[in-house]
């Protein structure tokens, strides 16, 4: 697999593994099942679903046992993550390739990225923007840290793998179809469900 720039590199390698072993256990799959639930209230007949880097599945497993009718595709980056996927989705469902190189073959009812913009070099979100809107034939989802301007910062001591900016909004003005119709925030200290701080969008093709 051939990468672009040095953040593909880094989610597709050790780093990458080791995410996978700190983020599986039953208490995120709970906050996930208590976060999808309130991300996609606003949605009707979603019988697909696409997520951009699923890693091993975690949020695709929470939204099957809301959506338990609904066909589930990934992509992502990182082969032993994307090996642990096939534990919950038909393998055929999941491309196991760099954002950056996906090219959407079907639109889905709902398209889905969380915890992902964050990590993609700056100067290529307008392409994986793209991405997004076109793999949508109705929403898109979109949950990551949120700052009004583009802010960098180390993640786990590593320069240049975090970037926070107002991603929904850019993605609104480069695509007026795309129009908000929900939005909330989970706290890191929710005494319940907790989430990574995340801002979540929900926006509608019109």
């Amino acid at each position: 697999m051939e990468f672009k720039t040095d953040q593909e590199k880094f989610w597709a390698g050790t780093f990458g593994d080791q995410y996978i072993q700190r983020n599986q256990s039953e208490q995120l799959l709970a906050s996930n099942i208590n976060f999808f639930s309130r991300a996609i209230a606003q949605t009707s007949g979603v019988k697909s679903v696409i997520e951009f880097g699923a890693n091993i599945g975690m949020n695709l497993k929470a939204l099957s046992l809301l959506l338990p009718e609904s066909d589930m595709f990934a992509v992502e980056i990182n082969s032993s993550a994307a090996k642990e996927l096939k534990k919950i989705i038909p393998e055929g469902n999941i491309s196991n390739t760099s954002i950056l190189n996906f090219s959407p073959q079907k639109q889905c009812d709902l398209s889905l990225i969380k915890g992902v913009l964050i990590h993609i070099n700056p100067t290529e979100l307008g392409l994986v923007y793209e991405k997004l809107v076109s793999s949508t034939r109705n929403y898109l989802l979109v949950a990551e840290y949120y700052n009004p301007t583009p802010v960098v910062i180390d993640y786990r001591g590593h320069k240049e793998k975090l970037f926070k900016r107002d991603f929904v909004g850019e993605i609104m003005n480069q695509y007026p179809e795309m129009k908000l119709i929900d939005y909330g925030f989970v706290y890191h200290k929710d005494p319940n469900f907790p989430q990574d701080d995340i801002t979540w969008f929900l926006l509608q093709k019109s």
